[in-house]
């Protein structure tokens, strides 16, 4: 909760990285929150004095998420506003803004884009999407242990980039000191 609250305030594909994160967890549990609390939440809390508060923050995200038929997979409405957000942070430094820092950002990453959405089913998804999704399986596999191709390392950089890059506009636009001009 904290850490997720932190992460939005500095850096918005952070924030929806944790809390997708935050989403499997609860998945994981199978919506069990004493159980989660007990046996996930606690042992990493260092002052417990937050219990309660975290209990109602993980409760009111796995209310969403059963609430909406998302038990198996999807987000809540807060990541897709932030995801939409950030669609359309893209599409306006693409054409309106034509940031050629940011066009040339995404041309590099433009050809794994296409790999990757075929491998992952997300034909229909926008890019910005599937980068996010790119970012959650390079965790996941971290998490595990698994080895990551050269290859597959080279693409998660390049769209690491390019999210670096849209994640610092965004908070530049939301803080007020972004004009079309600084570009």
């Amino acid at each position: 909760m904290l850490i997720a609250q932190k992460k939005k305030s500095e850096n918005i594909a952070e924030y929806i990285l944790y809390m997708y994160n935050v989403e499997d967890i609860l998945r994981m549990f199978l919506f069990n929150i004493p159980e989660m609390m007990e046996k996930y939440v606690k042992p990493q809390l260092p002052d417990i004095s937050f219990i309660k508060q975290y209990e109602s923050w993980y409760d009111g995200i796995a209310y969403e998420l059963q609430q909406t038929g998302k038990e198996k997979k999807g987000h809540i409405s807060e990541l897709q506003e932030a995801t939409m957000e950030l669609v359309y942070l893209h599409q306006t430094l693409l054409t309106v803004v034509n940031d050629e820092k940011y066009k040339k950002l995404s041309e590099a990453t433009a050809m794994y884009l296409e790999e990757f959405r075929k491998k992952a089913e997300m034909m229909t998804n926008h890019e910005v999407e599937i980068i996010l999704h790119a970012m959650n399986m390079k965790l996941q596999l971290k998490i595990r242990g698994k080895e990551i191709s050269q290859e597959t390392e080279e693409a998660f950089d390049c769209m690491r980039i390019q999210l670096a890059y849209l994640s610092r506009e965004f908070h530049r636009m939301k803080s007020g000191n972004w004009q079309f001009s600084e570009n």
